[in-house]
């Protein structure tokens, strides 16, 4: 069984052609929210394919189940040994526009220790660590490993618990690695024991059956714009605290986690104040919270003096732990069309809905990897909670039950995830390589 200083040793060996995959990855405009970037999606699922077939893994399979295309791959387990499953996700967000970066958002830019593009942290990095981890090991994995590399995580993972039925067998496992959350801050790993769930809708509001000029009849007649921003103003109280009636709200335990540290890696300006009442923590892990994250308008380039008929938002809920995604979308639906202004019609088209996680680190196998994790950074790992959402989390666990779920990161708190310049800090990767390859070592053994 190889030594802690070979396992060293390899991860080192392996990293420079591991970080040069990763960049081929990241070229691949993998971007699922977009039906003009099919073709992309699909080859960023055979790149990863090609990839961990080049580690020797003979059992590799592009699938799908209705949805975008993932990859499943198994490495059997030698006798007597664990089987642990490794996810990751190949699609990215979109990019917001390519003025709002500062080098090309799809092609990987190394500058000031990190690694910029679209994907290199989420969640292509995640996938790089597999990789790396897999060839430390020759291909030859001293435990059974499959892998998961799912390919519309960015959308809601609308497909996935079809593709967990019909493949179970293939995925039942002892451990499953969700490499796809954040780690505490540079330097520090951490290990997500809950998740927020979500869920979206589009509200749509109707004032007028046609376009009016706003001399001749503003002042009495309302205009879609207008009452859908007043509408969308009843999501939340003057202090900022969600107002929508039957959301589930929790409290977690006590982290020093200070308003400072919050806004100096959110980038909250000075002089803006903070949503909610309560601890930080608290608010970003354990609360809901609603965002309006798309608004159809004419925009203010195009704006004359007229009242518009009609208006539509897109509206984010993140769910928090121990709610159901699902009641939580009625209850924003049954709140949005009780507040509608002035008797205009509001209508409201459900979207994808996932469910929150809270997960446990007991057993075995969590000792393990705290362990590995603890050697490889130098600092052992922190519990925390994350605002995010992953539905995998909570799906696999009542998929395989029994089997331990660990949640583990490249991201850190300034790479900048679904935002410009998303980026990965390159010394933090080497040591998430090097934790999970001890991990697969420390489960053998």
């Amino acid at each position: 069984m190889p030594r802690v200083s070979d396992i060293r040793a390899a991860i080192e060996r392996e990293l420079p052609g591991v970080l040069a995959d990763l960049t081929r990855l990241v070229a691949i405009e993998s971007v699922s929210a977009d039906p003009g970037r099919e073709a992309d999606v699909d080859a960023s699922a055979e790149l990863v394919a090609e990839l961990i077939r080049g580690t020797g893994c003979e059992d590799v399979r592009i699938v799908r189940e209705g949805g975008k295309p993932a990859v499943i791959a198994h490495f059997p387990a030698p006798a007597g040994m664990p089987t642990v499953c490794l996810y990751a996700h190949h699609d990215v967000q979109p990019t917001g526009g390519d003025a709002g970066w500062t080098t090309a958002p799809f092609t990987a830019t190394e500058r000031d220790g990190r690694l910029y593009g679209r994907g290199a942290a989420d969640d292509k990095g995640g996938f790089a660590v597999h990789l790396a981890a897999l060839r430390a090991f020759g291909g030859r994995p001293p435990v059974g490993v499959k892998l998961l590399i799912e390919g519309e995580e960015e959308i809601g993972s609308p497909s996935l618990g079809a593709l967990l039925d019909a493949y179970a067998d293939d995925l039942a496992c002892d451990l499953f690695v969700i490499t796809d959350s954040a780690n505490w801050e540079v330097g520090t790993p951490a290990f997500t024991t809950s998740l927020r769930g979500l869920a979206d809708c589009v509200v749509t509001l109707e004032a007028l059956d046609h376009p009016l000029h706003s001399g001749q009849f503003g002042g009495v007649a309302p205009d879609a714009l207008t009452a859908i921003c007043k509408l969308l103003g009843t999501l939340h109280d003057d202090a900022g605290n969600v107002a929508v009636a039957g959301l589930h709200a929790g409290a977690g335990p006590e982290v020093d986690y200070s308003e400072e540290r919050f806004r100096a890696e959110s980038g909250v300006l000075d002089d803006v104040g903070l949503l909610g009442e309560g601890p930080i923590s608290d608010r970003l892990w354990f609360k809901p919270a609603v965002s309006v994250i798309g608004l159809d308008a004419r925009g203010v380039d195009e704006a004359s003096n007229t009242l518009y008929p009609s208006a539509r938002a897109k509206i984010g809920l993140r769910v928090a732990p121990g709610g159901d995604a699902d009641a939580s979308l009625r209850a924003l639906t049954e709140h949005l069309q009780a507040n509608a202004p002035w008797g205009t019609r509001v209508t409201v088209e459900p979207g994808e809905t996932g469910p929150p996680a809270l997960l446990g680190l007991e057993g075995r196998y969590a000792e393990t990897a705290r362990a590995a994790f603890a050697e490889a950074w130098g600092v052992e790992p922190v519990p925390m909670g994350m605002g995010g959402s992953i539905p995998m989390a909570q799906e696999f666990a009542d998929a395989v039950p029994g089997a331990t779920v660990l949640i583990t990161a490249v991201c850190d708190p300034h790479s900048n995830i679904h935002g410009f310049d998303e980026s990965l800090h390159l010394g933090d990767f080497a040591k998430a390589c090097l934790a999970e390859a001890y991990l697969l070592q420390g489960l053998a053994g």
